[in-house]
């Protein structure tokens, strides 16, 4: 619609600041041959976006910017997706994670025939039907604003599930209240940093300690122990590369990639049995999202159960085991990520392909 707007105001340029986010992937085919045919036809186009796969598929020439400034500009066809990323970040990166393959073990979460409300008090989750074990990453696929938010919230305890069960380790975690969640060792990483997971007038010592403080050793009998938090607080900013004068700064004057950081180190330094991935690189460099994929890969490989909710499709077949599309509301389908297949996962997250999992198609002769 609104690439029809500007055509039908004439427009000579056209400026696409990620065009792609909310589109499934046969959706993306479909508006690179529109612009590829726009651009025939004598328009201009400045195609802003983060993934190096749509700059390579429907570009001309690409300008790399790092730090608000210009690095370089190339011709598609004298540069690949490898040097991109090389003049993003300054350094070589890994395009493609290295995951070694391992046998998942027992069920740590388990989602059954769980319905829930979005915040309009519309029907968000309609019968979702799912389980994690560990060693194992599951990614939801979806295009954004299909339940895969309420989902997450869910099973943290932010949001009341009105119908079904949520089991954490085996015991029942239906709608406990958010701390005593926690308290069954589950992390969450939330969509959106700034306003759910920091507390941005805080410093970034106390955010690193936000859901542990009155836990030993960094409290004793109410009383905080200030050597211990400062101890830990050091260590998670190195070993989670958190760029920081000190612990000492507010959150907020962090960089983006490094307030994600600091809610990465405190989440996944508890070693949880499940940690729950939400938009975990939503916003983030390529050097920043590498490091983020290596230290969700490092705990499952560690014995973590996750739950990976993302946009992303590349970061979903990057990093997952098994893949789950969801579309209003529902799981269309469970897969395996090493024989999935692009068109599939489209046809899925657009909604006109199912394909029935083993514990619905069980459902159904249980009840026959």
């Amino acid at each position: 619609m609104e690439i029809l707007k500007a055509l039908y105001r004439e427009a000579e340029l056209l400026i696409l600041d990620e065009p792609t986010a909310v589109l499934t992937p046969g959706e993306v085919e479909e508006l690179f041959t529109v612009l590829k045919e726009l651009t025939k036809a004598g328009l201009s186009i400045i195609f802003i976006t983060h993934k190096l796969e749509e700059v390579m598929a429907v570009c001309d020439r690409v300008t790399v910017l790092r730090d608000g400034r210009v690095v370089s500009t190339v011709d598609i066809g004298n540069t690949n997706q490898q040097d991109l990323a090389r003049m993003m970040v300054g350094r070589d990166v890994f395009l493609k994670m290295d995951k070694p393959a391992i046998e998942p073990g027992d069920v740590v979460l388990s989602v059954r025939d769980v319905h829930a409300l979005n915040d309009r008090d519309l029907p968000a989750l309609k019968g979702v039907n799912l389980d994690v074990r560990r060693n194992e990453i599951v990614g939801i696929a979806g295009v954004d604003g299909n339940g895969q938010t309420e989902l997450g919230d869910v099973i943290a305890g932010l949001r009341t599930c009105t119908t079904g069960s949520v089991t954490v380790n085996g015991k029942d975690a239906t709608n406990l209240t958010p701390r005593e969640i926690l308290d069954m060792n589950v992390a969450y990483i939330p969509p959106d940093r700034q306003h759910t997971g920091l507390l941005m007038d805080f410093e970034v010592m106390e955010n690193l300690i936000s859901k542990t403080f009155r836990k030993q050793p960094y409290s004793i009998r109410g009383i905080l122990q200030r050597k211990k938090i400062d101890e830990f607080a050091e260590q998670a900013i190195k070993n989670y590369d958190v760029k920081t004068p000190s612990p000492n700064v507010l959150v907020k004057l962090l960089s983006g990639g490094n307030q994600q950081k600091v809610i990465l180190a405190r989440e996944v330094s508890r070693d949880p049995d499940l940690l729950i991935a939400a938009q975990p690189t939503r916003g983030l460099d390529i050097g920043a999202t590498e490091y983020v994929h290596k230290q969700m890969v490092d705990a499952r490989n560690n014995g973590a159960a996750i739950l990976l909710i993302s946009t992303e499709l590349e970061e979903i077949l990057s990093l997952s085991d098994r893949i789950a599309v969801m579309y209003e509301g529902e799981i269309m389908g469970i897969v395996s990520a090493e024989n999935a297949q692009i068109d599939q996962i489209g046809e899925m997250m657009a909604g006109v392909l199912r394909i029935p999992s083993f514990s619905s198609a069980q459902k159904e002769v249980e009840e026959a």
